[in-house]
């Protein structure tokens, strides 16, 4: 005997013709099988690892499998690291490539009665209970046992648009499979806000893409037509009772009322100036629609700063001053047309008021004064129109010429004056009169003493004479001076 043979042969150590023909070597492979005949029905077969090996048909038993090397001897020379599971019934795909060998291949127990059911390894992972069978395969995946690639449209109940997302036991919950209920209400009783007034079949209004997108026709059912915002709201929103039998306003007032900031004043047709998609803005366009156009500042005033009661009742009026009274700094004075002067672009600004038709046009350094210098209050019109109303204390006559100072003085310029004494007054000013200040001869006003054109009158007390030549000084003396006197 060549060696003893592997534990496992050894009670077969003394009975050689059960593995050797003497007469012809090549039967000892079928001699191998009939012993073997698990492995045997697996060639005849063409399973298992034995009948999927490639030239298995022309292969021996001792090509790979020697014996006679010993008790300790490895005769079936299985690597682990090398062996191909493709050759095998069952080829490793997704997660189980990376399963290690025991998780499958019990210690102790031949590799060929490894389980080959999900059920044999998964058990523990079956929420299911049994209740669907053993072949997982037909639904989950072997990437993930939570990929599930099951056809519910070959069922009686075909999964459309949400139902695809929503997990198995959000239905079959309990495990329950058989007799499942197929009507909308058994499993979205707790949505039903109609808390069952309108049946049980939702399919009759409600779509499957979304429990609150619906096919009911509003418009058409109730003759009212959900528009904007309107057709995104839940019902409830406006059937609040639930009982969509009950009777709604139609009114927007009926629901907007909280949200009407004009209290009622502007009435309860809060369509003719607010859309159905927002609330804001507005789209009430008063010019259009009304005979007051808003420009300027009025375009920015809330609609309730004018509108102080039910524009059913109240009739505004259209002149600045019914609204503006409080700000109107004249207190009246100037009347009521406050746009002759004001624009709506500013109470304060683009003033345009026109000095020229008043009955004092601003001509010369007037053009540029200040309005308050004159106007010391906001009446306007308490101011004088007499140049010595303004320009008193620039009098560096004292009044003594009185108060017509635009006989001599230009608008021009106060120092820019020309006055013709002899013409204005018939006393021509000539020699040293020419010379003289008006303050000389005019120690009063004009308009309260007269003066006289004789010399005497002014000369007296230069008059050596003592009167005793009269008055008409000029008979002798001149006006170039006063001595030098000579008989004409």
């Amino acid at each position: 005997m060549p060696g003893k043979l592997s534990a496992a042969h050894v009670k077969y150590e003394e009975q050689c013709s059960l593995c050797h023909d003497r007469t012809d070597r090549n039967r000892q492979t079928q001699l191998c099988l009939d012993c073997h005949k698990e492995i045997a029905g697996d060639l005849h077969e063409r399973r298992g690892f034995h009948g999927r090996f490639p030239g298995i048909d022309t292969s021996q038993c001792r090509a790979c499998h020697s014996e006679h090397l010993g008790r300790e001897a490895d005769i079936v020379k299985l690597s682990h690291e090398q062996f191909n599971h493709e050759n095998t019934d069952y080829p490793l795909r997704g997660a189980h490539a990376d399963v290690v060998c025991e998780s499958c291949h019990a210690a102790g127990k031949r590799y060929r009665e490894a389980p080959r059911e999900c059920i044999g390894c998964h058990r523990k992972e079956e929420p299911h209970e049994g209740k669907l069978g053993r072949d997982c395969g037909s639904c989950h995946d072997a990437s993930a046992w939570r990929h599930i690639s099951y056809d519910h449209d070959k069922t009686a109940f075909p999964l459309r648009d949400k139902h695809r997302e929503a997990p198995c036991a959000a239905c079959h919950f309990g495990n329950r499979y058989k007799n499942t209920p197929k009507e909308c209400v058994s499993c979205h009783e707790p949505d039903d806000v109609h808390h069952g007034d309108r049946g049980v079949k939702c399919a009759e209004c409600h779509v499957t893409s979304a429990w609150k997108n619906s096919k009911f026709d509003h418009k058409k059912e109730t003759g009212f037509a959900l528009e904007g915002v309107h057709d995104r709201i839940a019902c409830n929103d406006c059937h609040r009772t639930g009982n969509l039998k009950d009777k709604l306003p139609r009114e927007c007032s009926g629901c907007h009322q909280a949200q009407d900031a004009h209290a009622g004043r502007l009435g309860k047709d809060c369509g003719t100036c607010h859309g159905n998609e927002k609330w804001k803005p507005s789209s009430f366009d008063h010019t259009r629609d009304t005979k007051w156009p808003l420009v300027g500042r009025h375009e920015k005033v809330a609609c309730h700063t004018c509108h102080t009661a039910s524009v059913a009742t109240q009739k505004l009026p259209t002149e600045c001053v019914s609204c503006h009274r409080p700000n109107d700094v004249h207190a009246g004075k100037l009347g009521k047309k406050c746009d002759e002067c004001h624009t709506p672009a500013g109470w304060r600004s683009s003033v345009s008021f026109d000095h020229d038709l008043t009955s004092f046009p601003l001509v010369g350094l007037h053009v540029a004064v200040p309005c308050e210098q004159c106007h010391l209050t906001r009446q306007y019109r308490d101011v004088g129109k007499e140049c010595i109303d303004c320009h008193r204390k620039d009098d560096v006559h004292k009044g003594n010429l009185g108060k017509d100072c635009a006989r001599c003085h230009s608008s021009n310029g106060w120092k820019m004056w020309e006055f013709d004494h002899g013409k204005e007054t018939g006393f021509a000013l000539t020699g040293a009169h020419g010379k003289l200040a008006c303050e000389a001869c005019h120690l009063r006003p004009p308009d309260e003493v007269k003066l006289k054109q004789d010399c005497l009158s002014c000369h007296e007390k230069d008059d050596v004479h003592v009167g005793q030549y009269g008055r008409q000084c000029d008979r002798c003396h001149s006006t170039v001076t006063w001595k030098g006197a000579r008989v004409h």
